[in-house]
């Protein structure tokens, strides 16, 4: 293709009638204000799309519109052009055609952009317009920074085996910190974490490497491996900034720091923990600005919106949300409190640690090291005349009773249990040794949830299911099986080629009928069962992944290793 020529964006747009005269004089008129481009003024106010200008454009040059959603790309062709390049000229390869290089461009009316394109490429180019929206976000995605902290990894390797670099420099101690390796490892590997969506970041020492592996979506995907020399000096790094003992390598530590990348603030807990070939240490990334969520947003059933909604209206019980560690309970306890924050409401939270931070709310964090316990938390906390406790985790007898007595005296109290299912839970309390009576009088609702991975949207397909998955789903779903269209998904540049991107809580409701309650009181957990599962036919966890399977939100897959949790 060649050069593209001079174009008036705004004239363009008039004369295809994507925006009308006295917009683009209004539009002109704010540009010349506040300096943005013309193109955003005009998208801002509503005036055109973002893909009505780009088709435009792709209209007036004769060349490609190419939707970035649902386009496959191919790493091997974008690393021809580097990271600075595609992010200074808005600019990515994404096709060999003929010879020529396909180029999407965000603004293919910047000839300078065009005729240095061409320059670092070498080769004759064939234009494509892309809007810059999805062309940053695909930059973001297909620009890995592995090869980086590799090589900063190496780079850290080499100093540590430099007897005349000061372990200070190494570490960041001195002046001029940010330039130190193991700062810029670090911040390289906090970027691609954040860029990638992972939940937790795992530094674990080998025998011979060291491994650096990231989670992501509930999976572990290995990020880096680097020599084991750097063990040491990253994990010196972490304990200074998260304000640990240095000098105490044999017993596990717990802290916590805050960063700031890319305007985020993230809030990242980190655990020690000694091993055969030194410390690992994990840390969880929590996104301090992500907002909280609103029950509505959950995507919970409606059935069983709207039960727990009653029963967190109640003006006094327990409700428990249950579930294994990381399937999303605080979450959904912080968008029940989200919607009780009110003025009128004193609301008490006593965690471990506070991982939401809520105006209006008292947050205590324990911290056992100083006796600050659960227990004696929430003892001063009932003195302190609250209607709503929230207690991070019911961990022993002494914990669970004091809420249990707190919600017969008048208080609502919201916590979570480490259990299997929903029906189980009752039972579990009975084992930790908390009488029957304050069970079967203080317990409202027990709400138990997982998380599944959704289908990625880009690369979402048609799927056959196995004769293994048949035969599963049929047990659900009866002679409805043959009926539904299965999906999953391809893996594309989107999803990082897993078919998945992003999860969804699946949930299961068990309400404290008159029935229950008698057969706690009893003291017989096998009636207890059976008239629990009676009550709850139809309405389990499983059932509700296999929902997602027909709504073609998750995979049969998925929805199997749900079963398979549950069974275990």
């Amino acid at each position: 293709m060649a050069r593209p020529e001079k174009i008036r964006l705004g004239d363009m747009l008039v004369q295809q009638n994507l925006v009308t005269g006295e917009q683009l004089k209004l539009a002109l008129d704010e540009q010349k204000r506040s300096g943005r481009k013309l193109g955003r003024v005009l998208v801002e106010n509503g005036y055109v799309t973002e893909e009505g200008i780009s088709t435009g454009l792709a209209r007036q040059l004769g060349a490609d519109f190419i939707d970035l959603k649902t386009f496959k790309l191919q790493p091997e062709l974008i690393k021809l052009l580097p990271e600075a390049q595609a992010r200074r000229h808005r600019a990515l390869v994404l096709a060999e055609r003929a010879g020529m290089l396909v180029v999407g461009m965000a603004d293919p009316t910047d000839l300078t952009a065009f005729d240095e394109l061409a320059r670092v490429l070498k080769r004759e180019i064939d234009l494509a317009v892309v809007t810059e929206s999805q062309l940053l976000s695909s930059i973001d995605r297909v620009y890995s920074r592995a090869a980086e902290i590799s090589g900063l990894a190496k780079e850290l390797t080499a100093d540590m085996g430099d007897v005349s670099t000061e372990f200070g420099n190494l570490l960041g101690l001195t002046a001029g910190a940010e330039d130190a390796p193991v700062v810029k490892l670090l911040n390289s590997v906090f970027e691609e974490a954040l860029k990638m969506r992972a939940s937790d970041i795992h530094i674990e020492p080998q025998e011979k490497s060291l491994l650096i592996r990231f989670r992501i979506d509930g999976v572990l995907h290995v990020q880096t491996e680097a020599d084991s020399k750097i063990s040491t000096a990253l994990v010196l790094r972490l304990k200074l900034m998260s304000g640990l003992d240095i000098s105490e390598k044999r017993l596990p530590q717990d802290g916590r720091f805050a960063i700031k990348l890319r305007n985020t603030a993230i809030d990242i807990r980190i655990s020690s923990m000694p091993t055969q070939h030194g410390e690992s240490v994990v840390m969880r990334l929590l996104a301090q600005n992500t907002g909280l969520l609103q029950l509505d947003k959950l995507q919970m059933p409606p059935h069983v919106l709207e039960r727990f909604r009653h029963a967190i209206t109640r003006p006094s019980g327990i409700v428990l949300v249950t579930g294994p560690t990381g399937s999303g309970k605080t979450t959904t306890l912080y968008a029940a409190l989200n919607e009780l924050n009110t003025p009128e409401k004193k609301i008490i939270t006593v965690e471990d640690p506070v991982e939401y931070r809520l105006p209006g709310l008292n947050q205590v964090q324990v911290h056992e090291k100083i006796d600050l316990s659960f227990s004696r938390v929430l003892r001063t906390a009932l003195r302190q005349d609250p209607d709503i406790i929230l207690l991070g985790e019911m961990r022993d007898q002494e914990t669970a009773e004091i809420g249990m007595r707190a919600s017969m005296t008048g208080h609502l109290v919201l916590s979570t249990l480490h259990t299997n299912d929903a029906l189980s839970t009752p039972i579990r309390l009975l084992d930790m040794g908390v009488p029957r009576y304050m069970v079967a009088l203080s317990i409202q609702m027990v709400l138990a949830q997982r998380l599944v991975r959704v289908i990625c949207s880009n690369c979402s397909t048609p799927h056959t299911p196995a004769p293994h998955e048949h035969l599963w789903l049929k047990m659900e779903l009866g002679d409805r099986v043959d009926g539904i269209s299965y999906q999953r998904g391809m893996g594309c540049s989107h999803c990082a080629n897993t078919g998945y991107q992003g999860r969804q809580a699946v949930y299961e409701l068990l309400d404290m009928s008159n029935a229950l309650v008698e057969a706690v009181n009893r003291g017989d957990p096998n009636e207890f069962m059976q008239i629990g599962r009676e009550q709850m036919a139809g309405n389990t966890l499983r059932r509700d992944a296999v929902r997602l399977v027909v709504s073609g939100r998750t995979t049969i897959e998925e929805a199997m290793r749900i079963s398979t949790q549950l069974e275990e």
